[in-house]
């Protein structure tokens, strides 16, 4: 990808921004006084607050994680698609934002799916728009590797109950199972991988 394409972009903001968006989002007194859409949204994003908050207190990167992202000696430009009623970012989002802090290298974006259609339709999975999808891009704007919606593990779960026929419902409540008893590891670990064959 090419610097020019950084350019469909239209509009990004910091991820203390989009944590303070978040938290007027699910600090509605009443839900009434919301559009048809965000109101349909409202207990999504409540609870993927709760899961936000959880990841944000228990997550702690390992020592070896810490010295991969202390060896980082470019300039680097994180953008993550996401949007605070996807419950795969709610559980992943927290964990890149943590890795993103471990250098002074990184700059750390978050575009909004919604707003920025032409961003995400260069990376789209399966032809899908899922999210989160972190892009990173090196100091001259090529890109280094992108990453996401899910760790493989996850998608390989999701995979597997989607074939035994389970229902939706019943998916997601496995995959979040799945990511409570991984706590940000296996995001952690694919996403160092990734800064080690680009560094």
């Amino acid at each position: 990808m090419t610097k020019s394409n950084l350019s469909v972009i239209k509009n990004f903001i910091s991820y203390d921004e989009y944590q303070q968006q978040f938290k007027q989002q699910v600090s509605v007194s009443d839900v009434n006084s919301l559009s048809e859409t965000d109101k349909e949204y409202f207990e999504y994003r409540k609870l993927n607050f709760q899961r936000t908050s959880r990841v944000e207190k228990t997550f702690s990167p390992s020592e070896e994680t810490k010295k991969v992202f202390a060896s980082i000696s470019n300039t680097q430009e994180w953008f993550v698609i996401t949007e605070s009623w996807c419950g795969d970012s709610a559980q992943s989002l927290p964990i890149i934002a943590s890795l993103a802090a471990l250098s002074d290298k990184i700059k750390f974006n978050i575009v909004l799916r919604d707003l920025n259609p032409d961003f995400m339709n260069l990376y789209l999975t399966n032809g899908g728009k899922s999210i989160p999808k972190l892009v990173v891009f090196g100091k001259d704007g090529q890109e280094l590797f992108n990453w996401g919606p899910r760790p493989k593990q996850a998608q390989e779960l999701f995979n597997k109950l989607k074939e035994q026929g389970l229902d939706k419902t019943e998916i997601i409540s496995e995959i979040h199972l799945w990511y409570a008893k991984n706590r940000g590891k296996e995001v952690e670990k694919e996403i160092t991988e990734l800064i080690q064959k680009t560094s």
